[in-house]
C-alpha cells in the first residue's frame, strides 16, 4: 500500500518522519490532480461535479485494459486513458450539464450525483464488482537508499508526474488563447460572451483538462492499489475536500489542499491510528467551512442572486 513505509534497522524518529512525509506528498499529489478537475469546473460553471471521481475510475479501467490486451507500457496506457476520459468528460457535460445551465443549482448537483451512480453501476454490470490489479511491473521503478531511509521511486514518479502536469496546466491557463478564454468565462460569462468568447468551447476545454488529469490519477492510483467500479468514491471525496481546503475555484489552492491533506492523513495514520485517517479529511472540511469558508487561498466573493 502507498501509505506503508520501508524501514531499515536503526531508523530513528527523524528518518521515519521523512518517509511518512514522502508517502503523504505522494498520495497528496494524486488528490491534487483530482482536485484540479473539481476546482476548474467549479471555477467556470460553479458546479461540484461529483461524477469526477468516477472519471478517475474509468481511467483506471482503460489503463488496465491497455496493459492486459495490448501489453502497453505506462506512458501509452496513460495517454489513451486521458483521451477516453476527456471524451467522456465532454460527453457528460454536453448531455447532462449543459441543458441545466440555467436551472437551479440543486438540480445540477443532483444530476451530477446521478451521473456518478450511473457510471459506477454500469461498470459493475459490465465488469462485476470484484477488484482487479495491474501487473506488478507496470508502475515499478525500484527504490533508493539514503542512509537508513528507503525511498520508493514509484512515489517519486507520482510526485514528478504531478508537478509536470501542474506546470503544464498553469502554462495553458495563463499563456494560451483557450486558457485566457477559460479565465474570462470564469470571471464573467456574460461579459465574455459579449467580447466574442465561446463559452461552450471554454467549458468543454475545462472538462477535457479536468477529465484527462483524473485519468492520469486513476492509472497511477490503480497501479499502486487495486481498481473496482466504486474505487473513485473515496479519492474523489478526498479530492473535493482538498479543493475546498485550498480554496475551490483556485488552481494553486487545489494543489496546496491536496498536498496538505495527503500529508495530514499519512501522519495521522502513522502516529495516531489508521482507523481515523479518513475521519480527518472530513474534520478538516468542517473546520475550514467554519473558520475560512473560502479556503486557504480562496477569496470571499458574494454569489450573484
Amino acid at each position: 500500500m502507498m501509505h506503508s513505509i520501508v524501514l531499515q534497522k536503526g531508523t530513528g524518529k527523524v528518518e521515519q518522519f521523512i518517509q511518512q512525509l514522502i508517502n503523504g506528498i505522494s498520495i497528496g499529489s494524486i488528490y491534487a490532480l483530482i482536485a484540479l478537475g473539481y476546482t476548474m469546473v467549479y471555477g467556470i460553471i460553479k458546479l461540484i461535479n461529483f461524477a469526477h471521481g468516477d472519471i478517475l475510475m474509468i481511467g483506471g479501467y482503460v489503463g488496465l485494459g491497455c496493459v492486459l490486451f495490448f501489453n502497453m507500457s505506462f506512458i501509452p496506457a496513460v495517454l489513451i486513458a486521458m483521451v477516453v476520459c476527456a471524451a467522456l468528460g465532454v460527453f457528460t457535460e454536453k448531455v447532462a450539464y449543459k441543458p441545466l445551465r440555467n436551472a437551479p443549482r440543486i438540480a445540477v448537483l443532483i444530476t451530477a450525483i446521478g451521473v456518478s451512480f450511473l457510471l459506477e453501476y454500469l461498470m459493475v454490470y459490465f465488469f462485476k464488482a470484484s477488484s482487479r490489479t495491474y501487473p506488478s511491473d507496470f508502475f515499478s521503478f525500484g527504490s533508493i537508499n539514503l542512509g537508513s531511509i528507503t525511498i520508493s521511486m514509484d512515489k517519486m514518479m507520482v510526485m514528478l508526474i504531478t508537478i509536470v502536469l501542474m506546470v503544464l496546466i498553469q502554462i495553458v491557463i495563463k499563456k494560451t488563447k483557450l486558457g485566457k478564454s477559460i479565465r474570462a468565462v470564469s470571471s464573467d460569462q456574460d461579459a465574455a460572451l459579449l467580447m466574442g468568447v465561446s463559452v461552450d468551447n471554454a467549458i468543454s476545454f475545462t472538462f477535457i483538462i479536468g477529465s484527462a488529469l483524473a485519468a492520469v490519477a486513476g492509472v497511477m492510483y490503480g497501479a499502486m492499489f487495486t481498481i473496482n467500479p466504486l474505487m473513485g468514491m473515496q479519492p474523489g471525496i478526498k479530492a473535493f475536500v482538498a479543493a475546498v481546503f485550498g480554496g475551490i475555484g483556485n488552481i494553486p489552492g487545489a494543489i496546496l489542499g491536496g498536498m496538505l491533506l495527503g500529508v495530514t492523513e499519512t501522519l495521522v495514520s502513522a502516529y495516531l491510528s489508521s482507523s481515523i485517517k479518513d475521519a480527518v479529511a472530513f474534520a478538516i472540511l468542517i473546520i475550514v467551512l467554519l473558520v475560512r469558508p473560502s479556503g486557504l487561498l480562496g477569496k470571499n466573493v458574494k454569489e450573484k442572486v
